[in-house]
């Protein structure tokens, strides 16, 4: 989500004069999309502030933040940066820029501006020699404390309506939703990004049409909770409806791209998703259904409202009309109260759903969430071993699962180059990384077939099949 947000953060940007930098001692506007899903990503955009605030003294910076941040967090940065706004204000930056008396290149004109050598487009001006810098004061968004604590998100609407600067030229996501409304206890998604609000079917469908028509290999739908989509928006479409359309573009179409969504919820998963992905080629034979635990007292307590028969309900269903598919989860190890048998139970869960691959976190209060007033009980070494654990335990079962791909022809989309030389790495429509023997980057953005000749952990590898 943050990496589909940044698309449209960099078409605002861009559409104010600025021109991307890969080097931060040249940028002149310097900005952090947050995560405040677990506490790690919070910790490294405060190491980020701190480090550029520093440079402050030497050059002139403008600073901002937006993404997923918590009030409590969204207090702090006021303090550190110089813009704080959701993302749903992100059409008013370059009006913040503007009503604050920064001046961006797009309105600066020649006798006031620097311009890049050998062409037309301006930029920052450079830091003052004499100290005084060429802007006003910057001030803090007003942030009115009143405000309930659920965010307003309807002007999401405008965040959607820009058109993203995709960063790759094969692979794009796709927003289709926006906030979450099941308020499972461990989770702060309600208090970052509000209530669920479904971007219309006709904008999705239509970009998504002009995606395959311009060969896009894979495109991924995002939301918090995707298969509750339309359910907000009287006569929209379903879910299993929005999946259909998108099938039938793929058969008009004739495109041989892969279409992936994340994150459903076991609660909305229903039969009528999974037969829609059995029925559609383009539709890609890979889910991703979050567990968070394989014990139904802590589904109870983490307040997910599914317990491990429903979970079971829909991976039965999956197993029978997807058979090829792979199967991918969320974990969480050490919640609070976790015991060693509830913890036992998860691990029990992954020999019986055999699960290709897991995002294993280990709990962290989130300020705002149910939990985060609960003690936080679970020693972090005990969290540590249950994490390794259930990860030695992944492994084994995808090591298992991939061992029986040797000797096999696999579709693969390449993806980049291998830190080894003389290899490419990619990964197949059920999202298995996959290694390749070539120096040939001109594959890089298509499709290839592979002799599978090795297996480990987490990976396949092969050759290419000429």
């Amino acid at each position: 989500m943050n990496l589909s947000d940044s698309e449209r953060v960099k078409s605002v940007i861009e559409a104010m004069g600025f021109t991307p930098t890969e080097n931060e001692a040249e940028a002149s506007l310097l900005g952090v999309l947050s995560c405040s899903v677990r506490q790690k990503p919070i910790d490294k955009v405060y190491n980020k502030i701190y480090v550029w605030n520093r440079q402050k003294n030497h050059r002139n910076i403008i600073t901002f933040v937006s993404g997923c941040v918590l009030p409590n967090d969204r207090e702090k940065f006021l303090k550190l940066f110089d813009f704080v706004f959701p993302m749903s204000e992100l059409n008013d930056f370059p009006n913040m820029l503007k009503n604050y008396g920064i001046v961006t290149p797009l309105s600066l004109n020649h006798s006031n501006s620097q311009l890049l050598e050998g062409g037309n487009k301006m930029i920052f001006p450079l830091p003052s020699t004499t100290g005084e810098t060429p802007f006003k004061p910057i001030k803090k968004l007003n942030q009115n404390p009143d405000k309930p604590i659920l965010p307003v998100n309807q002007d999401i609407f405008g965040l959607w309506n820009v058109k993203p600067s995709y960063q790759s030229s094969f692979e794009a996501f796709v927003p289709i939703q926006n906030g979450c409304d099941k308020f499972c206890s461990f989770c702060a998604v309600p208090y970052t990004r509000g209530r669920e609000i479904s971007r219309p079917s006709t904008d999705i469908l239509d970009e998504i049409k002009s995606l395959m028509a311009e060969g896009y290999k894979t495109i991924t739908l995002l939301g918090q909770n995707v298969n509750s989509y339309g359910l907000d928006r009287e006569g929209e479409l379903s879910f299993a409806q929005l999946l259909q359309q998108i099938g039938e573009l793929g058969n008009q179409l004739q495109n041989p791209c892969w279409v992936y969504f994340t994150s459903p919820h076991p609660r909305d998963m229903s039969r009528d998703v999974i037969e829609t992905i059995a029925t559609y080629q383009v539709l890609a034979k890979q889910i991703h259904l979050p567990l968070q635990s394989g014990d139904d007292q802590v589904l109870i307590k983490m307040n997910r409202k599914h317990n491990l028969d429903r979970y079971r309900e829909s991976v039965g269903q999956i197993r029978e009309l997807i058979p090829q598919a792979t199967l991918f989860t969320d974990i969480i190890v050490g919640f609070t109260g976790e015991t060693e048998e509830q913890f036992q139970n998860t691990l029990k869960s992954f020999e019986e759903f055999q699960f290709n691959m897991a995002y294993i976190a280990m709990y962290s209060p989130r300020p705002g969430a149910q939990s985060y007033r609960w003690d936080d009980d679970i020693p972090p070494a005990t969290k540590k071993d249950r994490l390794h654990n259930l990860s030695e335990t992944l492994e084994t079962i995808s090591f298992n699962y991939n061992q029986k791909l040797i000797g096999s022809q696999v579709k693969v989309l390449v993806k980049d180059k291998e830190r080894k030389t003389g290899f490419l790495s990619g990964y197949t429509e059920g999202k298995i990384v996959t290694r390749i023997k070539s120096k040939d980057v001109s594959l890089i953005g298509k499709f290839v077939v592979l002799q599978v000749t090795e297996a480990s952990g987490f990976s396949i590898a092969g050759e290419l099949v000429l």
